[in-house]
């Protein structure tokens, strides 16, 4: 049996660690080098040293986090880009064309509302929103040139939950291609091209990264062909994951599973807490029984995650003191880290979809749980809301 079919029978917390991972065999050091070059000595013209000849075309470091993604996802091939976004567009650019046509979901990442609202669209490319819980609402969304579905699994801000599986048997009849945004899930957590999805996307700054101190994002996927169309479009249009970065990303995703297990645990105590608070009208989070998405989550999901939101009695203003009072908490954008993030998305991560059909309630506040002591978190949670 190969080195290659041995980790695709390695578990999960095997394959963070090692896929891609390769002691140096210059030197033997176990964690792979930063590769701070730009350009490759040829053995003559076309002799290139493994593949190697520019480092926007490919970089050993890169490469590293590149085989590390595929085999997380299960999938055949990675990419590795300069930010979430980047990732998202060079998807878009290489899978549309004018007058192609987009399902988006009705909860969603600011900035991917952006993306199709204000980019895409200029080029001819429409777009139009369902409700991704709903397979039946994404049938009946569906044109004629519909080419991809889109969906993020928990959704960001509302932890809305999709069907992967019942979604792909929409896409394949029609035509189109499953995209899954895993961010908030971690393949840790969800393997959407096991459940049929034809592409993950991940923002790498979130929980892959998991120390606030790097940005990047992701594709992953299993078709070869799509796999060098990507490849193609990524070099030709050059966001890729600088060499450090990479770097710190695969640093972060050494120990993703055992933080994703403590982000989980403390979100599941944090929500138990506000669905008991007098000032919390409502909570977010797929943990709980009541969630709408709770059955579907605990099918395709190996524990529900560290992101949590709620809204707050008092409306808008209230939402904000209690931002504003949070101490260990920190108030800020982004998700992910091992620090407890707090935000208004209205004001703040999602003031982008203001006026749109994916606007998020103006008394909502969004928590990403870190790894501190939960009894620290819960305490600053109830002195926060009063």
């Amino acid at each position: 049996m190969s080195e290659q079919r041995d980790k695709r029978h390695q578990h999960f917390e095997t394959l963070a660690i090692h896929a891609g991972q390769e002691p140096d065999q210059a030197t033997g050091a176990v964690v792979p080098p930063i590769y701070q070059v730009s350009t490759y000595k040829q053995d003559g013209v076309g002799g290139l040293r493994g593949g190697y000849e520019y480092s926007r075309s490919a970089n050993p470091t890169r490469t590293a986090l590149e085989e590390n993604l595929a085999a997380l996802d299960g999938g055949r091939r990675g990419l590795a880009f300069a930010s979430g976004l980047a990732a998202e567009d060079c998807l878009l650019r290489t899978l549309l064309a004018p007058g192609d046509h987009v399902v988006i979901p009705n909860d969603a990442y600011g900035g991917t509302f952006r993306l199709f609202a204000k980019v895409v669209e200029r080029w001819g490319v429409e777009w139009s929103v369902a409700d991704t819980s709903d397979p039946q609402a994404v049938r009946d969304a569906l044109r004629p040139r519909t080419k991809v579905i889109w969906v993020e699994t928990p959704s960001n801000p509302l932890l809305g939950i999709s069907d992967i599986a019942a979604l792909a048997g929409v896409a394949r009849e029609a035509g189109a291609r499953l995209v899954v945004d895993n961010t908030f899930a971690s393949p840790y957590l969800q393997q959407p091209l096991a459940l049929g999805a034809d592409v993950v996307v991940y923002s790498t700054t979130k929980y892959m990264g998991g120390h606030s101190d790097v940005v990047g994002g992701a594709l992953v996927v299993n078709d070869d062909t799509l796999g060098e169309e990507l490849a193609y479009h990524q070099n030709a249009m050059g966001a890729i994951a600088g060499p450090f970065d990479a770097w710190l990303v695969m640093r972060g995703i050494k120990t993703l599973a055992v933080r994703m297990d403590r982000h989980s645990a403390n979100a599941a105590r944090v929500a138990e807490l506000l669905t008991s608070h007098k000032k919390v009208t409502r909570v977010y989070y797929p943990g709980l029984s009541e969630h709408a998405g709770h059955e579907v989550a605990a099918k395709q999901m190996r524990s529900f995650g560290g992101m949590v939101s709620f809204q707050v009695a008092g409306g808008e203003e209230a939402a904000v003191e209690v931002c504003n009072r949070a101490k260990l908490f920190t108030l800020g954008e982004s998700l992910g880290g091992v620090e407890s993030l707090i935000e208004h998305p209205g004001r703040m991560t999602h003031a982008s979809t203001a006026g749109s059909a994916l606007e998020v309630p103006a008394d909502l506040v969004r928590l990403s749980v870190g790894i501190e002591s939960v009894d620290d978190l819960l305490a600053d949670l109830t002195q926060a809301l009063g």
